[in-house]
């Protein structure tokens, strides 16, 4: 695999785990027990920090791009082992 292929693999996978990272560990006003502004959102977070968010992005997006790219090289898990459509014609016309 290229590494220009990689480098566009994981970015696609960094943008989708961002929206995976995003809400966890954010917490609410109420629930931080902070005073809210006049006309302020009920679900406004209290602690959001975007370079935690971008640090647990950018880890969890390398592990999914390096198994990605380990299973392209190694090929554990190929089209062929998931093809069940293959598989379903093949009983349906025995019987």
């Amino acid at each position: 695999m290229r590494w220009t292929s990689i480098l566009a693999l994981y970015f696609l996978v960094w943008v989708i785990s961002a929206f995976a990272v995003l809400p966890f560990g954010i917490r609410t006003h109420d629930e931080a027990g902070l005073e809210k502004i006049p006309g302020q959102a009920d679900s406004a977070p209290a602690n959001f920090r975007p370079l935690r968010v971008i640090g647990y992005t950018t880890l969890v997006s390398l592990v999914i791009c390096g198994l990605f790219v380990l299973n392209y090289n190694e090929r554990w898990i190929t089209f062929k082992d998931i093809d069940f459509f293959d598989k379903l014609v093949g009983a349906s016309s025995e019987g």
